[in-house]
């Protein structure tokens, strides 16, 4: 009787052994199968995303980024896709493509560009740009695209970034300089000031713009703080790292996009 007790057990324990290998075994092909699922994901949804923005279905293509984004957290390629989208942000910014930051407005006797972009708190440039205007006059009855949402800029010392915003959506992040030993001021800051081409008075002489030693670049949007703002820059090979005299510099391209997208009283926060 014992004999066949132990005969019995040691069928049972063989049996179970099988068992576990056999759902092990199956598990990893069902693993295996599904990484196998999402690499196929990935490049469908790249694909798609691709081919919506090359038929100029920009904002199919950014609800395909995103979603990469969101379902692919720890994929090496996120930081290529958050550029993706914010690229598509850019050109639907200045494109005539409506979205649920703007309305389609309708020109009214009397209005004129600056007045337009006073009422609705964005800038002249913005609505050239997204419209193809490419002078100040406007006729009446003219449907154009007004962006309506407000812009914010937060400034990263440490990482030395400019993210623009609107609401809690990132819209672009820019690489810039900021103030050697520490010295851009944090704190929460409004844009007073907004120069095209300025000339830069520095202590003891005036340098014109255009001329390669006006650090200034080719915009400055200055904080009410005197003295600090965000610039061009004649060197852009120091973008990155903390080598300005406090200001906030961009590299002259970025700047004018910048320039050309937020209004003066766009708030401004920056922190170390």
């Amino acid at each position: 009787m014992n004999k066949k007790l132990w005969l019995i057990i040691a069928g049972c324990f063989l049996i179970g052994l099988l068992v576990s290998v056999f759902l092990n075994t199956k598990k990893g092909n069902m693993l295996l199968t599904m990484r196998k699922g999402n690499v196929g994901s990935v490049s469908s949804l790249l694909n798609q995303a691709k081919d919506l923005e090359t038929k100029g279905d920009l904002l199919g293509a950014k609800m395909i980024y995103q979603r990469l984004i969101s379902e692919f957290p720890n994929s090496a390629e996120i930081m290529s896709w958050q550029k993706k989208s914010e690229d598509i942000n850019i050109k639907l910014l200045f494109s005539p493509t409506i979205t649920a930051k703007c309305i389609l407005y309708q020109i009214k006797p009397g209005d004129t560009l600056t007045k337009i972009a006073k009422e609705f708190r964005t800038t002249v440039e913005l609505i050239k740009k997204s419209n193809a205007i490419s002078d100040d006059k406007i006729l009446p009855g003219r449907k154009i695209k007004v962006w309506t949402a407000a812009f914010s800029i937060l400034i990263d010392k440490s990482q030395n970034t400019l993210i623009l915003k609107t609401d809690e959506e990132i819209i672009k992040t820019y690489i810039v300089s900021t103030g050697i030993n520490n010295s851009t001021p944090v704190g929460n800051f409004k844009i007073a000031n907004k120069l095209p081409n300025p000339t830069w008075f520095k202590a003891g002489a005036v340098v014109s713009a255009g001329s390669p030693e006006n650090i200034l670049g080719s915009r400055w949007l200055g904080f009410e703080l005197a003295g600090y703002g965000i610039h061009g820059t004649t060197e852009p090979q120091s973008l990155g790292k903390q080598v300005t005299q406090g200001c906030v510099r961009m590299s002259n391209p970025d700047v004018e996009e910048l320039y050309t997208i937020v209004p003066v009283g766009t708030e401004v926060t920056i922190v170390d």
